[in-house]
């Protein structure tokens, strides 16, 4: 410890995920000799904010995809995870500053926006508002031929929306989609795990959603091998997979995250968790949600490439994946589509007619450049009127990230 401290006075600054809007300070002040280390949380008195500034210039992967973080931290105090622990509290962002941002970024020809955190739906409870609410407003600055997608949620803080959510999730342009993780069908396993939840109530959500929202994608993760997972519990897990048949399901297995709770608790042994993880993904891998689609016509928006690199992916309503042929001008655009060909994934498509057309960014023609978001006058007066200019900027960066790399590695492995 004191060797690393020693090698922090001599010039390396750390700054943490809240505070990268003072990046440009940082380099600054390190420039000078100096070190700083910026670790701390954004707060108005005690109550902790969203984080970094919504409207800060950032670079897209996708210009046609932007992604808006509506609040960090999480209420729970689940014992696997260590998500309290890197994030803290709950922070939300204001509404106002969300639905900016996204009147922002659709003016920059974004087409398809997803609403992130790591609990949506503890969205708001912080600072007097709820999901529905940010929801019912950011719905109405949404253009035609655009999408919404929300993200994960956890089934305790949807329970008292499900009336709300039913209808926006029905709206037009928002994916009839939600990502409601379960972990384990037991009850038993589910409060060792505090997800302050049971099974009955898990389901309650899904089949409520179901019914109001015909068609709607519900995606759910499992944990195999929790530390006091019986047989019996695991097989309710595989009988909830076996009666929901989820299009989307993603299968992990325990593992003991330092410092958690469930770290702590005497684990299944491997061959056994690797047995259950077999039973649990070939029940999925058996089922084909997709076949009956083979015939429909659907309306998809087109945003990406494909991983095959011959095809473009477009959405449907429900957020399904549908591959369509690689021609250029579909980027971006809603599509008339017929499904020829179904997968456990994927289904594939005859192009009938083009839908809505709208201007793609000039960027994305180019795989290899990416999309600035933001004016130009706001990224002139971080980088440049300071008189950095950008190609410095990111060699900085890069050389204090090796440097940080290099210390924390010496700290750990030294002899």
């Amino acid at each position: 410890k004191q060797w690393y401290q020693r090698r922090v006075r001599a010039g390396l600054s750390v700054v943490g995920t809240h505070q990268i809007d003072r990046v440009v300070e940082v380099v600054e002040e390190t420039l000078k000799g100096n070190s700083v280390r910026l670790f701390g949380q954004k707060r108005i008195g005690k109550r902790k904010l969203g984080g970094a500034s919504l409207h800060l210039p950032k670079i897209r992967k996708n210009p046609l995809i932007e992604i808006i973080a509506i609040n960090t931290g999480c209420l729970n105090q689940c014992t696997y995870c260590k998500t309290k622990h890197a994030r803290g509290e709950l922070g939300s962002y204001p509404i106002d500053e969300i639905v900016q941002r996204g009147e922002q970024c659709f003016a920059e020809g974004v087409r398809e926006v997803w609403m992130t955190s790591e609990d949506t739906g503890a969205y708001g409870r912080d600072i007097g508002v709820s999901l529905p609410e940010l929801l019912y407003r950011f719905v109405d600055i949404i253009p035609e031929g655009c999408m919404l997608r929300l993200g994960m949620t956890n089934p305790p803080y949807i329970l008292d929306h499900l009336e709300d959510m039913a209808v926006i999730l029905s709206h037009p342009r928002v994916y009839s989609f939600l990502h409601l993780p379960i972990q384990a069908a037991s009850d038993s396993v589910l409060y060792e795990m505090r997800r302050e939840y049971t099974c009955e109530e898990f389901c309650h959500v899904v089949d409520f959603l179901r019914k109001k929202v015909p068609g709607i994608t519900i995606a759910t993760d499992i944990i195999c091998g929790f530390p006091t997972e019986t047989e019996e519990d695991f097989n309710e897990t595989l009988s909830l997979i076996e009666h929901y048949k989820f299009p989307s399901l993603f299968i992990n297995q325990f593992f003991p995250r330092p410092g958690t709770p469930a770290a702590r608790m005497k684990r299944i042994p491997a061959d056994q968790v690797k047995k259950r993880t077999k039973q649990a993904n070939t029940i999925f891998q058996s089922q084909f949600p997709y076949n009956d689609k083979i015939g429909e016509v659907q309306t998809v928006l087109v945003t990406e490439l494909a991983s095959d690199g011959v095809h473009y992916v477009g959405h449907n309503k429900f957020y399904d994946q549908v591959l369509v042929p690689k021609k250029e001008r579909y980027l971006g655009n809603t599509l008339n589509v017929k499904i020829t060909e179904a997968g456990k994934h994927f289904m594939k498509c005859c192009v009938l007619d083009e839908g809505s057309k709208m201007s793609v960014p000039s960027s994305y023609s180019n795989p290899n450049q990416l999309r600035y978001s933001g004016t130009k006058k706001l990224v002139q007066r971080l980088l440049l009127e300071r008189n950095i200019t950008r190609p410095i900027f990111l060699i900085l960066i890069a050389g204090i990230t090796i440097q940080f790399l290099y210390i924390v590695y010496r700290a750990n492995y030294k002899d």
